[in-house]
């Protein structure tokens, strides 16, 4: 099984940056490679549509507001893997600072090596986490 995970320190809150992330179907809001995303079945799944036309299915299987994170598989994607579980989490480190932290692990397909998808998600979160960074200039 393969896995890649990336962390990042924000400037502000961990309140502040859940109120961004922490909704399920709010990936457009924060992150470029995602243009559209349409809720289905009371809000547990999500229709993702990528920058380039990708169509992406992911399921919600854990969410607790309180601790601020929340885990998904994904049903359908152009990705080369199978058995994918990803959290996406955010903590406090200050009152004015929040460390998030996106991961994943998930089992390599169509002949694809652990280390290819691992770099490819680790590039994913790393620059998801970097793009959610900048939502917060100000600080």
């Amino acid at each position: 099984m393969a896995t890649a995970s990336s962390v990042i320190e924000i400037p502000v809150s961990a309140e502040q940056v859940w109120q961004l992330v922490g909704g399920f179907n709010s990936l457009p809001d924060w992150l470029p490679l995602i243009s559209k995303s349409e809720p289905a079945q009371g809000g547990r799944v999500r229709h993702l549509q990528t920058a380039d036309g990708g169509v992406i299915v992911e399921r919600l299987q854990t969410f607790d507001n309180v601790a601020r994170t929340y885990s998904y598989t994904i049903e359908a994607s152009p990705f080369p893997v199978s058995a994918y579980l990803a959290t996406l989490q955010v903590e406090a480190l200050t009152e004015s600072s929040a460390k998030v932290t996106w991961s994943g692990v998930f089992t390599p397909q169509n002949g694809v090596t652990d280390e290819t998808v691992e770099a490819l998600f680790a590039g994913v979160y790393s620059g998801g986490l970097e793009a959610l960074r900048g939502n917060f200039p100000d600080h």
